[in-house]
């Protein structure tokens, strides 16, 4: 029997890890840490640092692998991801025999918390049904959280609700219809350009949590370029960007 436990480590800041995230990890035998190229050599790093600060020498062991990637010359979307999750999860089940022949517990280090934009669940979910396994999910503290966190600001207005979206879902589908805050996840890049920016306010950040943290806020239409020219020179400077933003609509 073999048992994947899928731990939320935040937003790659050793600081974020609980201590239930902590005893999980040293519960395992075996780290698996994903590689995704040299450009995002740096999220195999992080995951590597906090390894490296939170457990014993004497394990577990640190177990590396190559990801593969999506095909690009596939037209549908969710087809597309939906071919490269199931890439990945045979690749998932290589690792997990070739480190544990006789069974056992494996970890993932899942960046944020493992429920919010993440495919882990849904990569595990593919994995229990190519070999018996048994699953175990560790909360983490989410981009929201260090987003908010970073800025100090509430996410909600009193009483308001608030809609969690994609930059994808923004660029093609404009503001979600009765929403007063937006946060928006997983954006290439400048979807809120895609919006009327009159009466709306942005807290963005990059590398939320982080030590290389990037935070620029105030009304959209005086900042919009200003973020956009932040975001290149941070993508250019370290290979990758990961940023979150929250869009507000004044009342």
């Amino acid at each position: 029997m073999w048992a994947i436990s899928l731990i939320g480590i935040g937003a790659g800041n050793p600081d974020h890890l609980t201590l239930q995230a902590i005893e999980e990890m040293k519960a395992c035998e075996v780290i698996l840490i994903p590689l995704k190229g040299a450009a995002k050599d740096d999220l195999a790093q992080a995951r590597r640092a906090i390894c490296a600060r939170v457990l014993p020498d004497s394990g577990p062991a640190l177990r590396e692998f190559t990801l593969p990637v999506r095909d690009a010359s596939e037209p549908d979307y969710q087809r597309r991801v939906a071919d490269w999750h199931d890439a990945i999860a045979r690749i998932w089940e290589e690792e997990l025999r070739a480190a544990l022949p006789q069974g056992g517990r494996a970890g993932f280090l899942v960046w944020g918390d493992p429920s919010l934009y993440d495919s882990t669940l849904r990569l595990a979910e593919r994995v229990a049904a190519r070999m018996p396994l048994e699953l175990r999910v560790i909360p983490g503290i989410t981009a929201i959280q260090a987003m908010t966190a970073g800025h100090a600001i509430p996410l909600n207005t009193v009483g308001g609700p608030v809609t969690i979206t994609t930059g994808r879902n923004l660029r093609h589908n404009g503001w979600p219809e009765g929403a007063e805050s937006v946060v928006v996840m997983l954006d290439e890049g400048g979807a809120f350009t895609a919006i009327d920016p009159e009466g709306v306010e942005i807290w963005w950040s990059a590398y939320a949590g982080m030590a290389e943290e990037l935070r620029l806020s105030g009304p959209l239409a005086e900042v919009s370029e200003r973020i956009l020219t932040a975001r290149a020179e941070a993508r250019h400077r370290h290979g990758w960007i990961m940023d979150i933003y929250l869009l507000r609509k004044s009342r």
